[in-house]
């Protein structure tokens, strides 16, 4: 069989698949995208952080006129068209499929849609519908992305036991869902459908909501919860799921060791996510996986087959769109022989479109203290925030984490409302080595939320205009 000749393939097309491609194509390589049907833009675009962004937002306009009576203005009890929502999701879907399509041609990136298998370290064989194609590669960029776990005890053949993937289709509004997982993509979720009027619990076999995050950034987040969720249980675990009728029976395990057996109209399954490195044929190279199924990079993205490299999700570390487009341009260098950064230098914000939403960078509080950091803590909160005020959303907070010799910022976590577009600033401190002197001297418009970054920055220093002044 006649094998096709390219520099390099990337085999999966989501965030890190098309940036590594287009970057590489932008740097002079012949470019070959190979991905599954209907999936361009990957689980990112198509079953992640796109459409759940979207209804969250529609969910979010819906809480928003409910309240407004607050402020004086009052509006009929919004109606839900289950449909059209749907349909709206998935038009911004589409639009993008299409950018990444233009872009694609306008680099002349061949995308290539179909399976693509491993024969060797050097041909890629490619199962499309119109028949195998084989191509001949110098180099290759593994971007395969990962997918939902789900416990073979959970995985009953049911509908009504759902991943991400399921719960983003809205086909219902169930009555009650439970949703196993407290991490970000379980209650992200479980907002959307809170909002839309389902009494959602949420088991979470840890001691709290979003593992990982400092405790005073989540507890915005915990306590509106508690008032719009139906119930939040920590250390507790699903033993097991069964089919009752319409319904789902789960059997909890307590921290006390008692079952108990609740009865359920749908379950989302949210407790990570797991590498798709099989059946791609890497067992024909010399790549290697660890036993997670995650593969195995040095600090360029290049694994143990020299011409291989692997980005985003199988590559394993923090599971997010834009960690898998920065490791893309990593890749990219080194393939380049331009001069990469280390995927270890490399900080990667973290954003949880929660309500309200946490975000943060760098050092965390947490991290510190496990690793025996010492750091200085800088707090503002949006009590005192004229813009929070105006917003009705006061239950914010910003903090900064201090390097005590030099007030450097080692890290910035933030909590409320639009938190995901105010960490940006935090991003470009940590990056680049700002002080808390730095933030504190940088005007700010107001009234913004902004503010808060440099009213840390001042309330650390004892000068800050809408905080107590620091105890001498």
């Amino acid at each position: 069989m006649k094998k096709i000749k390219t520099d390099v393939i990337v085999l999966g097309a989501g965030p890190g698949g098309y940036a590594a491609a287009f970057y590489a194509a932008d740097m002079g390589k012949s470019v070959t995208i190979v991905t599954l049907p209907d999936n361009l833009g990957g689980v990112c675009l198509n079953r992640g952080c796109i459409p759940s962004k979207a209804l969250i937002h529609a969910t979010e306009v819906m809480n928003d006129a409910m309240h407004a009576a607050d402020w004086g203005i009052e509006f009929k009890k919004p109606k839900i068209d289950l449909d059209k929502m749907r349909n709206w999701k998935n038009s911004i879907i589409e639009k993008l499929q299409g950018g990444i399509s233009m872009m694609a041609k306008g680099r002349k990136v061949d995308v290539v849609l179909g399976r693509g298998l491993l024969e060797d370290a050097n041909t890629l064989r490619v199962e499309s519908d119109k028949g195998q194609i084989f191509y001949e590669f110098e180099h290759l960029i593994l971007a395969t992305g990962s997918k939902p776990a789900m416990p073979a005890a959970f995985d009953l053949g049911n509908k009504r036991i759902m991943t991400s993937t399921e719960a983003l289709d809205i086909e219902d509004v169930p009555e009650r869902l439970l949703v196993v997982g407290g991490g970000y993509i379980g209650m992200e979720l479980g907002t959307v459908y809170a909002s839309l009027g389902s009494k959602v619990s949420v088991v979470e076999a840890g001691p709290g909501l979003l593992a990982g995050a400092d405790k005073d950034l989540v507890r915005p987040v915990l306590a509106r919860a508690k008032k719009n969720f139906e119930s939040l249980r920590f250390n507790v675990r699903v033993q097991k799921m069964a089919t009752k009728g319409k319904q789902i029976e789960v059997s909890i395990l307590d921290d006390k060791d008692k079952t108990t057996k609740e009865l359920f109209d749908k379950v989302l399954v949210s407790i990570g996510r797991s590498p798709n490195s099989a059946n791609i044929g890497i067992e024909n190279t010399k790549v290697k996986c660890d036993d997670r199924g995650y593969v195995e990079v040095t600090e360029h993205l290049q694994t143990t087959a020299p011409n291989i490299y692997a980005i985003g999700d199988v590559a394993g570390g923090i599971l997010l769109a834009h960690k898998a487009a920065t490791e893309a341009k990593i890749a990219v260098d080194a393939i380049c022989n331009n001069t990469p950064r280390k995927k270890s230098e490399v900080v990667i914000p973290a954003v949880v479109f929660t309500d309200p939403e946490v975000a943060w960078c760098g050092l965390t509080e947490i991290e510190a203290k496990e690793k025996g950091i010492k750091v200085n803590v800088a707090k503002f909160p949006w009590a005192a925030n004229g813009r929070a005020l105006t917003l009705d959303r006061t239950d914010g907070l910003t903090k900064l984490i201090l390097e005590p010799a030099t007030d450097r910022i080692l890290g910035v976590g933030i909590s409320g409302v639009g938190a995901g577009n105010l960490i940006g600033e935090g991003m470009v401190a940590v990056e680049m080595g700002a002080t808390a002197d730095d933030l504190a001297h940088i005007t700010h418009p107001h009234p913004t939320l902004n503010e808060t970054v440099m009213e840390a920055a001042e309330a650390f220093y004892g000068h800050s205009a809408h905080a107590a002044p620091k105890r001498k």
